[in-house]
């Protein structure tokens, strides 16, 4: 993944608002990115850019050789779907559904479903530390084990992109520990590329790169 001169404008004339600006970037596969910086600083803006949520941007976003901004509709669409797994700070379960149900919802959407999408499900679950959980609804967890059926959702398809936009905001220290190692553990084991927006990168062991915004640039990268 390679970002060169990338900016993001919001509105238009003098009064619009900068949000990236002129970020230059590159993201090797199979590494752990962490973005930090202050509220406003477009670490959000950024995540967007990366996921092909948000295609308005000035410079170049390339993902394996391809320019997003080039991608149609379709393309686009299919990359979010089998490429991307998303990760926000709020969970997004659907309050009716149970777990294994929620974990699914990506099997709607995709090109090639599965075909035992709730053995596969199932699987997810016991991956991120929910095994014995599938019948539960969203009402029936903890804070922690949302985020953990929201992981899981996020690792249906077999991206091999996570996006994590504050995974650990709405939660407690300890919880959020937990599910960073979590996020840790996928990046070491399965090989997956992780970038994660977060207030807490002293709690992460051993990032492959942390990415310092201030004011829509990058002010170090190390």
């Amino acid at each position: 993944m390679r970002l060169t001169d990338v900016s993001r404008t919001y509105g238009e004339g003098g009064s619009g608002t900068r949000a990236l600006d002129g970020i230059d970037l590159s993201i090797e596969q199979g590494a752990f990115v962490l973005v930090v910086g202050k509220s406003g600083s477009g670490k959000t803006t950024l995540l967007n850019v990366l996921g092909g949520l948000d295609v308005s941007y000035e410079g170049s976003v390339r993902v394996d050789g391809r320019e997003l901004r080039e991608m149609n509709d379709e393309e686009l669409s299919r990359f979010r779907r089998e490429k991307v797994g998303f990760v926000f700070q709020h969970f997004y379960l659907l309050d009716h559904l149970n777990a294994w149900q929620n974990v699914c919802l990506a099997n709607m959407f995709a090109s090639s479903p599965e075909p035992e999408p709730r053995k596969r499900a199932c699987r997810l679950l016991e991956r991120v530390g929910l095994g014995g959980m599938e019948q539960r609804f969203p009402w029936q967890l903890s804070g922690g084990q949302k985020q953990r059926v929201a992981i899981a959702r996020a690792l249906f398809s077999r991206p091999k992109l996570i996006l994590a936009d504050e995974p650990s905001g709405n939660l407690d220290s300890a919880t959020g520990r937990q599910i960073i190692g979590l996020f840790e553990s996928l990046n070491r084991d399965e090989g997956l590329t992780v970038i994660v927006v977060t207030h807490e990168g002293q709690l992460f062991e051993n990032p492959t790169m942390t990415v310092h915004l201030e004011d829509g640039r990058i002010r170090e990268a190390c």
